[in-house]
């Protein structure tokens, strides 16, 4: 049992730390290379998806194809295709394009404000005080990031920390939408099928043969890296390790995809993180341990109960 956990650990870390190595080899892609976000990122679902369905139909064709026979279902998942996974995708390397991988990293780590404050509207509720010490923690946390600690300047582009919110909007469309699909089908025909399709149709849309980029050795391993590391085997560790540990221990250690990012875009590009921002960083993803411990306190009283 205990060897189980210690591999679910492992999984958990390993997919953000690749997540987060991803997010800076992008920027690496877009400062250095004649690569465009839009380009990467339907390159990225196109590719990632075909493999992610391929892994999938290998390992249980029957559940990956039972999506299509509902047919509620399939276009329920046509929807989550756009809205949830490629809105996600796009908005994240957006932020990283007009601002960097740490910062749009960091930012899409305030989707649990958001989903808290969807749930409050939606459920007509004040939040718990536990939700309220996170939205404090997560605002303060995004200013601290955004001015450097200089409240009366922006320290970063304006379209990067736009793009950075949209991120944070889109990851948590991307939390809240797929749940009822995920329960029924399981992660991999979701993930897989949903990339695919968003890729398909970024493909189509952006035209991707008319603006290939030219190519040399470092731009095909860094795009390679992105596509088969980044994402399909970043996804399946991550939803692998869900076999063994829970998801709220999953939740927390998923900080290591930010830690990962700013540490690899500080060393290797030169991007500058002084103790504001550094404050501004601990408090947005200590937003998630909050919420991971304050879940885990609800789990232990429903027990004891």
């Amino acid at each position: 049992m205990r060897n189980l956990k210690v591999r679910g650990i492992v999984l958990a870390v390993a997919g953000p730390l690749l997540w987060g190595v991803s997010g800076t080899t992008a920027q690496a892609l877009f400062t250095h290379a004649d690569v465009s976000s839009n380009w990467l990122v339907s390159v990225r679902m196109l590719i990632s998806g075909i493999l992610l369905v391929l892994y999938g139909l290998l390992t249980d064709r029957k559940q990956n194809l039972m999506i299509w026979h509902h047919w509620r279902d399939a276009l329920y998942l046509l929807f989550f295709s756009f809205v949830g996974m490629a809105a996600s995708q796009y908005t994240y390397f957006k932020a990283i394009d007009y601002g960097n991988a740490a910062t749009a990293t960091i930012l899409q780590f305030l989707s649990p404000a958001f989903i808290i404050i969807y749930l409050a509207l939606s459920t007509r509720r004040w939040p718990r005080r536990i939700d309220i010490l996170s939205l404090v923690m997560a605002l303060t946390g995004t200013i601290l990031l955004v001015t450097h600690g200089q409240l009366t300047t922006l320290a970063i582009p304006v379209r990067g920390f736009s793009w950075g919110l949209l991120t944070a909007m889109s990851a948590t469309l991307y939390t809240l939408l797929p749940r009822k699909l995920l329960g029924k089908y399981g992660s991999i025909p979701v993930v897989g099928w949903s990339m695919l399709i968003g890729g398909i149709a970024f493909s189509i849309y952006y035209r991707v043969w008319t603006h290939m980029p030219d190519f040399n050795l470092a731009t095909y391993g860094r795009i390679g890296f992105v596509v088969i590391f980044g994402t399909m085997f970043a996804y399946l560790f991550f939803l692998g390790s869900l076999q063994f540990i829970t998801a709220t221990t999953a939740s927390v250690l998923g900080c290591f995809e930010p830690l990962s990012a700013t540490f690899l875009s500080i060393v290797f590009l030169g991007v500058q993180f002084g103790v504001p921002e550094t404050i501004g960083a601990i408090l947005i993803i200590g937003t998630v341990f909050v919420q991971s411990w304050a879940t885990m306190k609800g789990t232990l009283h429903a027990r004891e109960t």
